[in-house]
């Protein structure tokens, strides 16, 4: 059937071609050269410069940008009284297109004014033509408020894959090694937004949004530490808990104390749901790295696992003792240090989800003992979706089945005698 159908696989980054001060690659000299044919040929029938409406090919055919950066772009060329010249627009080419490969040009496009770095904001700001054009959001478009919560999620979820210096500026070196320029390119093509699993997926926002909203029981839209812990059925320790309250995995962006707002949850269950990421190792690592050493030593171990102990105990489940966990751990992680377990060796080992699910999640410590086969088997046979996508597929479906259901109730309710 129909929904049994794969989502596609992810667009592979594009290679940035690097040259230091000295002649940019043959390939880009040559789509320079056509690109300014292209605007010779696009001002010929333009004499007398180029409204907004009809900016859309100079955006695409001239700057190779995604077409719903056609109002971004028009805005940098400074038009006046709504017009664009050719002077203008060659201008704009020259600075932020020539010689340049796509992701420089993405950069620089996104930059504001005499700035190095790309914020939230500009993401924000510059995705806003995406948002009004894209079919696959057309149905968000009467809805405002929640239009502005898939943007802060689809940005939340750039930053939290690209920023590797996690301080709201991404800089050209990060932008780029990602995977932005292609995943945006794909955007501009594919008008089922699911298909999108980087970034950019609706029903992975809404897996994220309505898990915040099912926790955020007074809907004040902040969570306590009471909210938290019932995550995942009660899932995650108290202690990693309070780790997460005081900041340790980064600093919490809510402004209010003792609480954690939106952005910060999705960080916590992008990093819940898939420890095998390059940010999520980080995060957890910070988070468990009590003395901030760069090591996690078996005093840490020990902390963490206390609380872990109590519940196996409490749950009548066969206790694993300290001694034991440190050894089939270090089996596991095998660190370069004995004893001693840096990020490094979590990222090398390849197994850091189920070292972290040993310290603090007694579900999935579980569970990974008793793996399905079937589940196995889908995992090995779908290697292009990473642990998240697996997650919020699962999820979505039974949101959406929930909701049917709440939908189905309501009907017999009215229909009643």
């Amino acid at each position: 059937g129909g929904d049994d159908k794969q989502p596609a696989a992810r667009p592979a980054a594009s290679i940035p071609r690097f040259y230091f001060g000295g002649r940019p690659s043959d390939p880009l000299i040559a789509q320079c050269k056509e690109e300014e044919e292209e605007l010779e040929k696009f001002f010929a029938a333009h004499p007398g410069g180029v409204k907004r409406e009809d900016f859309g090919p100079f955006c695409d055919k001239v700057c190779a940008f995604p077409s719903f950066f056609r109002d971004s772009l028009f805005n940098k060329a400074v038009p006046e009284d709504g017009i664009v010249t050719k002077s203008k627009a060659k201008a704009l080419w020259e600075r932020i297109c020539k010689d340049k490969d796509c992701e420089t040009r993405l950069f620089k496009l996104l930059c504001a004014e005499g700035k190095e770095y790309v914020t939230r904001d500009d993401w924000k700001l510059h995705l806003a033509g995406f948002l009004n054009t894209h079919p696959g959001l057309e149905f968000l478009r009467a809805t405002p408020e929640f239009q502005e919560r898939y943007l802060e999620c689809v940005v939340e979820r750039i930053y939290y894959t690209v920023n590797r210096g996690d301080n709201d500026c991404m800089c050209l070196q990060e932008m780029l090694k990602s995977n932005l320029v292609a995943v945006l390119r794909n955007l501009d093509v594919e008008p089922d937004i699911n298909q999108i699993l980087d970034y950019f997926s609706y029903e992975h926002f809404y897996v994220c949004y309505c898990k915040f909203w099912e926790l955020d029981t007074d809907h004040d839209f902040l969570l306590d530490k009471d909210d938290l812990v019932k995550l995942g059925n009660y899932a995650l320790t108290y202690r990693i808990v309070d780790r997460i309250f005081a900041g340790a995995p980064r600093p919490v962006s809510s402004g209010v104390r003792d609480k954690i707002g939106y952005l910060d949850f999705i960080w916590l269950l992008l990093s819940e749901e898939d420890k095998t990421s390059d940010t999520a190792i980080r995060y957890w690592f910070r988070a468990i790295n009590l003395d901030g050493t760069g090591f996690i030593s078996p005093p840490e171990v020990a902390f963490f696992y206390k609380e872990q102990l109590h519940r196996m105990d409490c749950l009548a489940q066969e206790v694993v003792q300290f001694e034991d966990i440190m050894c089939q751990m270090s089996d596991l992680v095998k660190p370069e240090r004995q004893g001693y377990i840096s990020m490094l060796d979590l990222r090398r080992c390849k197994q850091a989800g189920i070292f972290f699910n040993v310290l603090f999640n007694l579900t999935k410590f579980i569970q990974n003992d008793s793996k399905d086969p079937a589940q196995i088997f889908h995992e090995r046979s779908t290697p292009e979706l990473t642990d998240w996508d697996r997650y919020a597929k699962l999820e979505y479906a039974r949101l959406a089945m929930e909701e049917e259901e709440g939908e189905m109730v309501d009907e017999t309710v009215e229909l009643g005698p």
